[in-house]
């Protein structure tokens, strides 16, 4: 296969690499797709944006000036309508230490314990972003909707799932199975409509 139809996405997360994967191929589109991991030489971007979209782009720009092949990037993040839009880019570090879910979660249910069960909407974000290396880019956003329940539940998924109970569901994202989970995620509304970019790109 040609370098051309080799596409990069910048994550080590072998999950979000099979999973778009999926996507792509459903899709009908016949590229290679590999995660960063086979690129370990190149480090790890830095968020720097004020967006989800703004990550998305910094990650696929660099690496693909880094590899000189097409590059798909996501950021993600939980977005609390009474909170203004938080914890939102700073989802994965709201607690101060990145990545710590469980703390995370704490946190975000002490600060909301006295609101509403009416006023317990949110939903979940994510902007998909595929750049060249000659600097042409597209951006897809996905949303999943939803209310912040006031206990964990499912051992399932990771981040805030345990937390957000889709729109129609009785259960949180946490106790979804996995395909259930990613037909309505936000991340996978946002890879599949990338893949309408990567066709008009890439052929």
């Amino acid at each position: 296969m040609s370098t051309s139809r080799r596409l990069v996405l910048a994550t080590r997360n072998q999950h979000k690499v099979t999973e778009l994967r999926a996507i792509l191929g459903a899709a009908g589109l016949d590229v290679e797709l590999v995660g960063a991991d086979a690129y370990p030489e190149i480090p790890d971007v830095p968020e720097t944006g004020v967006t989800f979209a703004e990550n998305a782009l910094l990650k696929a720009h660099a690496l693909a000036r880094a590899t000189g092949l097409p590059a798909v990037a996501d950021d993600s993040g939980l977005c609390v309508d009474v909170l203004g839009g938080a914890p939102g880019i700073f989802s994965a570090r709201w607690a101060g230490k990145h990545g710590d879910d469980r703390a995370n979660l704490d946190l975000l249910l002490a600060q909301l314990s006295d609101i509403a069960d009416p006023h317990r909407t949110a939903h979940f974000a994510c902007a998909a972003a595929l750049a060249l290396p000659d600097g042409t880019e597209r951006v897809v956003e996905g949303r999943l909707r939803g209310t912040l329940r006031t206990t964990p539940s499912g051992a399932g998924g990771f981040g805030y799932d345990p937390i957000l109970q889709p729109l129609g569901e009785s259960r949180t994202c946490a106790e979804l199975t996995a395909d259930e989970k990613n037909a309505i995620s936000h991340r996978g509304e946002a890879f599949r409509g990338l893949a309408g970019a990567v066709r008009e790109l890439l052929g």
